[in-house]
């Protein structure tokens, strides 16, 4: 119900008072008003008696989403084909200054992805997802193209850095809302299959961009990239809200500051505990998907077949997606959370296990089991993000997140190039690579409590209120009829 929308009847204004929500009317040119209160009401019944439809037009949505995951980190996990070529073409590939300069620019594209997140979620609230999603998608293309043009590298950080990640974000979050919309039984195949997308493009990319490179430069190459954003633009049209949305609560355009940034989320203790958990465990996690790569190379020589452990990544990355996010339809609530929990610790271990493995195949095996607990660890936010804080605040739970993982996938690998250029090796920095994502499972297995515990005081708080009405309705009842005895006995 929204503001300016006339009560049906006095017995729909009868029933709310019964049920304690306050009407107010306020008889102005014939029209009726309803209060905050209401308004919450009937949007808490609307989403009750919402039902998912698990298909139809979904699937055509999940399609769209899978093309946004895998056009946008496609071309980001891409970027290291793309260093290459910038190098030659600003300047030389054994120049050291300008390597760490053009890292930069990857960096910075792949940070900002992220730490714009908050500020989408906003904007998905108000907006909506289709909007959102086309608009973002528009930025991210001119971004691209923009690029395409530059003859130095200076502009790079700001085209490609800022403009065109930025546009690749609000993107890509939308994707990860709408599916809600759809599904609810099937969310975490869903999810499964949309974040597969990534792991398709980051392996099949690098080989198209390798020969678009050679047979038509960087610039032209660029400017091929900008059909997956194109195609990535009209994909957000698919986008078509079913949730019902949010009551305003105030006139004219612009919403109440309690929708723009909304604090809902932050009163869930466990929400609070997965926001911050997350990020600790990440802080050692990206470590070994970046500097993996150098540590063969000095271990086993420039010659060994270093590309076949990210393909081993790559695929059972997306293998693991399929699996687990079918998995996690089986698991009731934020038990899901259990599987997170799950990945951290066989990443974790594996990280440390990198430096003892002398025998290349040894190497391969750590990688696929990283690669498939990797795909898990992702395919399955969105559904524990829906489980904690509800489909009505779950694109600023999900926005405030990627938020918040921003800083340690900036901070941590960076560290560990630290320790390597100290110690000679890399030895070091994967065996403390490996802490942050076991205490960061170690602080997650706590959520399943904490909200088992909220729902038995939630339902005590119930049954006290009830317990309470009924009493007051025995007093009531037992006030009106001591008059009556009162009178009988002066009669008599």
């Amino acid at each position: 119900m929204t503001e300016g929308t006339p009560v049906q009847s006095e017995t729909a204004d009868e029933d709310a008072v019964a049920f304690g929500v306050p009407v107010e009317e306020k008889q102005k040119n014939g029209d009726s008003r309803v209060t905050v209160a209401e308004h919450s009401a009937a949007a808490a019944e609307e989403e009750s008696g919402f039902v998912h439809p698990e298909g139809g037009w979904g699937w055509l949505v999940m399609l769209a989403a899978m093309w946004c995951n895998g056009a946008v980190f496609g071309i980001q996990n891409a970027f290291g084909i793309l260093f290459l070529s910038l190098l030659r073409e600003f300047g030389s590939e054994d120049d050291d200054d300008l390597r760490f300069k053009t890292a930069w620019v990857g960096s910075l594209s792949m940070g900002m992805i992220f730490f714009c997140s908050p500020i989408v979620s906003v904007f998905t609230d108000i907006l909506g997802c289709r909007i959102t999603a086309v608009g973002g998608a528009a930025v991210g293309l001119v971004g691209l193209l923009a690029s395409s043009f530059v003859t130095s590298l200076g502009p790079m950080y700001f085209t490609y850095g800022i403009v065109f990640s930025c546009g690749c974000s609000f993107a890509y979050q939308p994707s990860l809302v709408i599916l809600g919309h759809y599904f609810k039984k099937r969310l975490g195949l869903v999810n499964g299959i949309v974040t597969a997308g990534s792991s398709i493009f980051t392996i099949t990319l690098p080989f198209v961009l390798s020969i678009l490179l050679g047979r038509v430069g960087l610039q032209n190459t660029m400017r091929v990239l900008c059909i997956l954003m194109f195609v990535l633009m009209l994909a957000g049209f698919t986008y078509r809200p079913l949730l019902p949305a949010k009551p305003r609560t105030t006139r004219g355009f612009c919403p109440p500051m309690s929708q723009i940034f909304n604090i809902n989320i932050w009163k869930s203790v466990g929400y609070r505990i997965w926001a911050f958990g997350i990020p600790a465990a990440l802080y050692g996690y990206f470590v070994p998907y970046v500097h993996l790569m150098k540590h063969v190379e000095e271990r086993f020589g420039e010659d060994s077949n270093k590309e076949v452990l990210l393909m081993c990544i790559g695929i059972t990355s997306g293998v693991g997606r399929l699996i687990f996010g079918r998995a996690a339809d089986y698991i009731q609530g934020v038990n899901k959370v259990y599987l997170q929990v799950t990945s951290f610790f066989v990443i974790g271990v594996m990280s440390m296990m990198i430096p003892l493995c002398h025998i290349f195949g040894g190497l391969i095996a750590v990688c696929l089991l990283m690669g498939m607990f990797d795909g898990c660890f992702i395919c399955i936010m969105a559904p524990i993000a829906f489980e904690l804080v509800g489909p009505a605040d779950v694109s600023q739970a999900i926005g405030f997140l990627l938020g918040l993982m921003s800083v340690p996938m900036t901070v941590g690998p960076p560290i560990a190039g630290f320790l390597r250029d100290r110690l000679g090796n890399y030895d070091l920095a994967f065996y403390l690579a490996g802490i942050p994502p076991l205490i960061g499972g170690a602080m997650l297995c706590v959520i399943p409590w904490v909200e088992a515990r909220n729902k038995r005081r939630q339902k005590e708080d119930a049954l006290k209120s009830e317990q309470d009405v009924t009493h007051k309705m025995l007093d009531q009842d037992k006030a009106q009829e001591d008059p009556q005895v009162k009178a009988g006995e002066s009669v008599l």
